[in-house]
């Protein structure tokens, strides 16, 4: 990422506790436990005022050490998250603190470390607790033996970390959000009518409730043939269509894509008729089949151009993935189009990996950042701790012998690749007046990385805070990322019904799970959630991160933003994030706390900017 975060603690050392060092290396393990007092005050946690509102202590330790930064304070387990408070300062350290739900996995380990005393030849052990977050950090804090706090933090953990039902996480303990804010739909809505150039236009639940919402322009119409999620359930309430193809057209084109989810409208201007669309993968298998109205579909994408009656604007079909992928696709029922199919239109493969290889990348990135970065694990191995100067966490002159390091975790080459690709879309919608059509496999990863970074290179209000939320909800809430299995939370459940990912399919398609929508009627495990865990999202925010960094006057919001956004979106402490497709979302969305993420942040940093 390109930002870090502003605000970690540096070493502090809690003089009334009584530890003391001793000569050695300056590291976490020349602290000397045995002259740590216990701590036997009695704390009324009703006066912490860190708490959140709703946020309660499960359990405590004491005389704990943040191995990262070698300071000792509190460490408290809430029913939202893992808290860190310095014994010194009060405060709570920003690098001990990550919330329940961000933490990917931890363990218990024990260290061995021999006396550096010369009259004495014995050894010493250190009873950690190490904690991997899906943030890319990694924290160590170690605990007073024979005080068996560390087993009590753990269990905590344990029943807390990986809750079975999603009503168990925090943001449907604290209850509604305090602020007012549209209904999702509305905004999209809104959004919709600023495409069309009708921003005059102001929706309204009223407007849905009685389907006067379906709009259009000379080119472009919104469709309520998914009012009801019939179509396809990953898809929003209301789609952007082309204006010369009827509904039924639509419902004919969905049986040739992969879970239904037809080619649509994602960003169009209404003064030259460019236009960027996606979709998920073809279902042309191994037999090259085809369909009519979905080469009609996307064959008005190309409209005329407004200068040339007698011209029509290029076709690129934009498949995210290998080329080698997209044809072993085709043995599964997948697979891409052909430019012989779809008239005037060019085929072009981006070669960007699947989420595995991302969940893979990134796993090595993590273990890059630990080694190399301001504050690692290890307490001892950060370049910062001999001065010098810095980037990205370590000493530029130690940099180049770890510089291979880096390169091998391949996620600054996945990085530039989805960059690479956004700026080509974005490059042949701007210059070209071209339509573009994206997709990947499914439609709802890669896809949406691409499409959100063109969208934000070809329009600056996505580059202000309300546009920025607009294009989150546009493309990543409403258009089916699956939040709840890539950033690894339970599905919806525990209710006299069941609505996970892997319900069963309310359409009457064939049996292949290309043709199912985004349910698929094979029974949920750990393990399947495991294997779709993937930080595809976070990969996307590294890349706005990456524009940030190049284009800094060019955006409304700084780095700051970003960093806390991910934090919010990881923490699950709002109920944006929490499901995988918008159908679930609004059938509990009386249940669903208030999801003003974004709404909360642009108003607090608004405000920042206003003083």
């Amino acid at each position: 990422m390109a930002a870090s975060r502003p605000s970690r603690s540096v070493s502090a050392r809690d003089i009334s506790i009584g530890c003391e060092r001793l000569d050695g290396a300056g590291s976490w393990d020349t602290l000397e436990w045995t002259k740590i007092e216990p701590v036997t005050r009695s704390v009324s946690h009703a006066n912490f005022e860190f708490l959140l509102e709703a946020e309660r202590v499960l359990d405590e330790g004491h005389g704990v050490v943040l191995v990262n930064t070698d300071e000792a304070g509190t460490l408290f387990v809430t029913n939202f998250r893992l808290l860190f408070l310095s014994d010194g300062t009060r405060n709570i350290v920003p690098l001990g603190t990550i919330p329940l739900a961000t933490i990917e996995k931890f363990n218990k380990m024990v260290v061995k470390i021999q006396s550096t005393s010369r009259n004495t030849n014995k050894s010493s052990s250190r009873r950690l607790l190490q904690i991997i977050g899906k943030d890319m950090r990694i924290i160590v804090f170690c605990f007073r033996p024979r005080t068996k706090q560390r087993r009590a933090i753990f269990d905590a953990l344990s029943r807390c970390t990986k809750p079975e039902r999603i009503w168990d996480l925090y943001a449907f303990t604290c209850g509604p959000s305090k602020f007012c804010n549209l209904s999702p739909k509305v905004r999209l809505l809104n959004e919709y009518f600023r495409l069309l150039g009708k921003g005059f236009h102001h929706a309204s639940m009223r407007m849905i409730e009685d389907g006067s919402f379906t709009m259009s322009n000379d080119s472009w119409r919104i469709s309520d043939i998914n009012f009801n999620y019939s179509l396809c359930q990953s898809y929003p309430f209301a789609l952007l269509v082309p204006k010369s193809v009827s509904d039924d057209e639509i419902i004919q084109a969905s049986n040739f894509r992969a879970r239904s989810r037809v080619p649509a409208v994602s960003w169009c201007n209404p003064e030259t008729g460019a236009v960027l669309a996606r979709s998920s993968q073809p279902l042309v298998g191994i037999m090259n089949t085809r369909s009519t109205a979905d080469e009609k579909l996307v064959a008005a994408l190309c409209a005329q151009l407004s200068d040339e009656k007698d011209s029509r604007r290029k076709l690129y079909i934009a498949d995210a993935r290998p080329r080698k992928n997209a044809l072993a696709n085709g043995a599964m029922g997948g697979g891409s189009e052909s430019s012989s199919n779809y008239f005037q239109s060019e085929i072009v493969f981006f070669g960007i990996d699947n989420i595995h290889a991302m969940r893979e990348s990134f796993a090595r990135f993590r273990d890059y950042l630990d080694t190399h970065g301001a504050a690692s694990s290890d307490g001892m191995s950060s370049f910062l701790r001999h001065g010098g100067w810095t980037w990205g966490g370590g000493n530029l002159s130690s940099m180049s012998a770890s510089v291979s390091t880096l390169g091998d975790s391949g996620w600054l080459i996945h990085v530039q690749s989805v960059l690479a690709g956004s700026a080509w879309i974005a490059a042949r919608v701007a210059l070209e007046s071209a339509a573009v059509l994206v997709h990947c496999s499914d439609g709802w990863d890669r896809t949406s990385q691409l499409v959100s970074l063109a969208n934000l290179m070809l329009d600056p209000y996505y580059r202000t805070f309300t546009g920025f939320q607009a294009l989150v909800e546009k493309d990543w809430l409403a258009f089916g990322h699956p939040f709840s299995d890539r950033v690894g939370m339970p599905s919806i459940s525990g209710s006299s019904f069941e609505l996970s990912r892997n319900a069963s399919s309310t359409g009457s398609f064939s049996s292949s799970p290309l043709r199912q929508s985004s349910g698929s009627s094979q029974a949920s495990n750990s393990s399947h959630a495991q294997n779709n865990y993937s930080p595809i999202f976070l990969q996307w925010v590294d890349c706005v991160s990456q524009l940030l960094r190049i284009y800094p006057f060019a955006f409304e919001f700084s780095s700051n933003f970003l960093v806390d956004f991910l934090d919010c979106v990881l923490s699950c402490r709002f109920g944006n994030f929490l499901c995988n497709r918008k159908v679930v979302e609004s059938v509990f969305n009386p249940f669903l706390p208030g999801a003003v993420c974004l709404f909360l942040l642009s108003f607090h940093f608004t405000r920042s900017l206003d003083l």
